[in-house]
């Protein structure tokens, strides 16, 4: 059993209605608690042990919040920062739950993919230097690389400061624009990997976290719940 919580609350937490569209959607008479209609919002249910239902269909409750955000450039991947906005300005209030943090992290120019979620144990698995988890890169750099580079990375690179970096791959699309693939998380490790090649970043975007990629329908600075494939994928991977 869990702990009764609000149903307005709960029907927030799915993602799904912000806290005034659950309102209204318990106004209607749209959902019922063990098979009778609830229209008071501060109603308490339990969302493991309870039936709740909302247009005859399952409400879809999750104890953790797993969040896809389309990271913008200019923000910090962080919780909290006095000098500058974080990924977490960007989740609306009723998507907010205590604990929820990013994922491992992007750089503050750095745009693209990035996992925000309450679930430390998930959390934990997938930065686990053990697991290995792939993230992708999309480059552009200045200069062309070449085979050498795709060699270079392939033995994997040594960075100016002694750093031994994983074997990782490279791929060159076009003139000033590659695919990178890596299995760790150094710190500013892409950027500093590609110019130690001659291939200074313009910028960079992540594209893919391990089965998890980036939804195109996402424009920069937008997030939606991951969907239970996608969890479950992350979960199996």
């Amino acid at each position: 059993m869990g702990k009764p919580m609000r149903l307005d609350k709960l029907l927030a937490d799915t993602g799904r209605w912000s806290r005034k569209e659950a309102r209204e959607l318990l106004r209607q008479g749209r959902l019922t608690l063990n098979g009778a209609v609830v229209r008071q919002g501060d109603q308490k249910a339990d969302p493991e042990g309870d039936e709740i239902r909302v247009d005859g269909g399952p409400l879809g409750w999750s104890a953790h919040c797993y969040l896809m955000l389309n990271k913008p450039a200019g923000y910090l991947s962080a919780t909290e920062d006095r000098s500058a906005p974080t990924v977490l300005d960007l989740v609306p209030p009723e998507l907010r739950r205590p604990g929820l943090a990013p994922v491992g992290r992007l750089d503050k120019d750095t745009t693209g993919l990035l996992l925000l979620t309450d679930d430390g144990q998930l959390a934990h698995a997938l930065l686990s230097p053990r697991r290995h988890v792939d993230k992708v890169y999309l480059a552009k750099v200045e200069g062309t690389g070449s085979l050498a580079d795709c060699q270079a990375f392939q033995e994997g690179i040594v960075l100016a400061d002694g750093t031994k970096c994983l074997p990782a791959r490279l791929e060159l699309l076009e003139p000033g624009l590659c695919r990178v693939t890596v299995r760790e998380g150094k710190f500013h490790q892409v950027k500093r990997m590609l110019a130690s090649r001659g291939l200074p970043v313009l910028a960079l975007e992540r594209r893919a976290m391990g089965p998890l990629e980036l939804d195109e329908g996402l424009a920069p600075g937008q997030l939606r719940p991951l969907t239970e494939a996608e969890l479950q994928a992350l979960r199996e991977g």
